[in-house]
C-alpha cells in the first residue's frame, strides 16, 4: 500500500478576505521588499522576493499594491491576518455611534406637556444622542406656522444650557423640524 502525501499551500487554507496578493499570486515585475523585522531589502523581481520569503519559511504578502513599485513584506500570513483583524476590532470598539431620537408634538401643545417633552429631550441629549424635534400640522393648523416657530424657540430655550441647534427650524412637508445636539 502506497501512502501519498499531498502538499497544500498555506495561502489556500487561510481565507483571504482582504484580497491581498500572496506568494505566487504576486505577478508584478518589480516589488519593494520589506523584511520580517521591518528592514528595507530593496527593489527586486517578484520571483526573487518570493524565493527570499520561501527560504526564510515565511509568506510574501503585497501590503501596498497601489504604490510604485508595489510594497511586499515577508511575514507569517496567519499572524499577519490575525494582527489585521485585531486592529479592525480595536477601531470598531473606539467608534462612537450616535443616534437621532425624535420628539413629536402638535402646535396646540400645553406648557406642562412641552416641559415633559423638554425633560425627555434633555435625557437624550445628556446620553449623547441628537434630538429631532418635529411639530406636526394637521388641517387648518398650517395657517398658524409663524406661531409654531415660537413654540420651537421656547423648547430650545429650555434646553439651551446643554444643547445647540444643529439645524434651524424648517418646514418639511406638513411638519416643522429642528435638530438639537449636545454642546461641545
Amino acid at each position: 500500500m502506497k501512502i501519498i502525501k499531498s502538499h497544500i499551500r498555506r495561502c489556500f487554507i487561510i481565507s483571504n478576505k482582504n484580497n491581498l496578493a500572496i506568494n505566487e499570486k504576486i505577478r508584478d515585475k518589480e516589488v519593494r521588499l520589506i523584511g520580517e523585522k521591518g528592514e528595507q531589502l530593496g527593489i527586486m523581481s517578484a520571483k526573487e522576493a518570493y524565493k527570499i520569503a520561501k527560504d526564510a519559511g515565511l509568506d510574501l504578502v503585497k501590503i501596498s499594491p497601489n504604490s510604485d513599485p508595489p510594497v511586499c513584506k515577508t511575514v507569517d500570513y496567519g499572524k499577519y491576518r490575525y494582527e489585521l483583524s485585531r486592529k479592525e476590532k480595536e477601531a470598531r470598539k473606539k467608534q462612537k455611534t450616535m443616534s437621532i431620537k425624535e420628539i413629536r408634538f402638535s402646535p396646540n401643545i400645553d406648557t406642562n406637556d412641552l416641559n415633559t417633552k423638554a425633560n425627555q429631550a434633555r435625557k437624550f441629549i445628556e446620553k449623547g444622542d441628537k434630538v429631532k424635534v418635529s411639530l406636526r400640522f394637521r388641517g387648518r393648523e398650517l395657517a398658524h406656522v409663524n406661531y409654531s416657530k415660537q413654540i420651537l424657540d421656547s423648547f430650545f430655550e429650555q434646553l439651551s444650557d446643554i444643547a445647540v441647534m444643529d439645524r434651524q427650524p424648517k418646514m418639511e412637508g406638513r411638519s416643522m423640524v429642528m435638530i438639537l445636539a449636545k454642546k461641545s
